[in-house]
């Protein structure tokens, strides 16, 4: 235990100072001079449209994703559609099926202009009935006949994508119009696993999938040579370029690590912030078509569309992601990680208890993180009564995991 914790130590001793030292050394991606600059409209907008792999579909590449859009907020989804973005991401349970009604106000008379991605948790004994009746609610809050992207929300089990039923669903909606593509989103364990099946076995049209810089191997290789020193999910960047290959959209997800912004407020020069730079990580991967963010104020979505049209990082960009890394690399959970996975002898799901967490003091929306914590089968109330031993020390990044489980409990619950 003690030879772990001084490697942990290590770690965040070599990314702190990678961070203060300006992170000199670059990736093997172009680097830009500047970031992108709005046209002469003096408005930030979608400056790039890409085609979502065999969909053909042609997406705004920085889009809206609405699982925390409420009631009465139809105004964010008129002023992302007024600044070119024409992908809009829900999910039936979604601020409890708000997102889908306000989405489908707000779209009346607009439906054309864009493409709507639905999702379903669906589960491994579920009936094509009840996902199609799932399905017909949906539109009818959407207020749509038909969707153009549904996924099977938050894959977490092969045995999830072998049911029958759901393949006999996907086959009958898409006959009936009522859907035109099908994918699968995720975020939690086993997610490396997921993919690859639904790759090899041809499944999906376009996928879902948590992603971002601190994912991702070639950010720390820009910091550190020291890269055993650092858990990072290798398997990410090959699951990306091998769905590019079979022609698979990719849309990427949690793309902030968190989105501490105002963390970084103070470090923040211009017209460059950390959320940009953010973005601009992630869409300088020739593997990712595209991106959705969760979009709660109009001037937010200003300042996610200044990254639109990117392909490079900019000069300052490395500089503020390392810094990010430096304050926050030691509190945000990789779920997709899931190295944790069994540590827990009472079956707590980690990952998920964590990324609840992250909802609620991340992303500050603790209704939000309340109605994700409440769908977990098994939730941390064993972790009130246990001495955190089990899971001490199992997190390859150095989260303290015995220190934010039960107080997520008693915050949640």
């Amino acid at each position: 235990m003690a030879d772990r914790e001084a490697g942990l130590n290590t770690r965040r001793n070599l990314l702190k100072g990678a961070a203060a030292g300006g992170l000199a050394t670059l990736t093997s991606r172009a680097l830009g001079s500047s970031p992108p600059r709005s046209r002469s409209t003096g408005q930030p907008e979608v400056r790039r449209y890409v085609r979502l792999g065999r969909t053909e579909m042609e997406v705004s590449d920085i889009s809206f994703g609405a699982s925390r859009l409420r009631r009465g907020q139809e105004h964010l989804v008129h002023h992302a559609l007024d600044r070119g973005i024409n992908y809009f991401d829900t999910a039936e349970m979604y601020t409890d099926g708000d997102s889908e009604t306000v989405i489908g106000n707000a779209l009346r008379g607009k439906r054309q202009r864009v493409y709507l991605v639905g999702k379903r948790f669906t589960g491994r004994t579920e009936t094509a009935a009840s996902m199609m009746q799932a399905l017909e609610e949906s539109l009818q809050r959407l207020q749509t006949d038909y969707i153009d992207l549904y996924m099977s929300h938050a894959i977490n089990n092969i045995e999830r994508l072998q049911n029958p039923e759901w393949h006999a669903f996907n086959q009958r909606a898409k006959e009936q119009g009522k859907i035109r593509f099908v994918g699968v989103s995720g975020h939690a364990g086993n997610l490396a696993e997921c993919l690859d099946y639904a790759l090899d076995e041809d499944l999906v049209d376009a996928m879902l999938v948590a992603y971002n810089f601190g994912q991702d191997p070639k950010f720390y290789e820009s910091i550190t040579r020291s890269l055993d020193m650092i858990a990072t999910q290798d398997e990410l960047p090959r699951i990306l370029t091998k769905a590019r290959t079979r022609d698979v959209g990719v849309i990427a997800m949690k793309t902030l690590m968190g989105a501490r912004l105002n963390d970084m407020r103070p470090y923040e020069s211009g017209d460059n912030t950390y959320a940009q730079a953010a973005f601009r990580w992630v869409l300088s991967n020739k593997d990712v078509h595209a991106l959705v963010i969760s979009m709660t104020d109009t001037a937010e979505i200003d300042e996610f569309l200044g990254a639109s049209g990117a392909t490079a990082l900019a000069a300052q960009d490395l500089p503020l992601l390392g810094r990010y890394v430096a304050l926050n690399g030691h509190t945000y959970c990789r779920q997709a990680c899931d190295r944790c996975d069994g540590s827990c002898p009472y079956g707590v799901p980690i990952a998920d208890v964590l990324r609840t967490r992250m909802y609620a003091t991340d992303y500050r929306d603790v209704d939000f993180a309340r109605r994700e914590y409440a769908t977990l089968t098994t939730n941390a109330a064993a972790c009130l009564s246990c001495s955190g031993q089990p899971c001490q020390g199992a997190c390859p990044h150095g989260i303290a995991i015995h220190e934010f489980c039960a107080p997520t409990h008693r915050m949640l619950a």
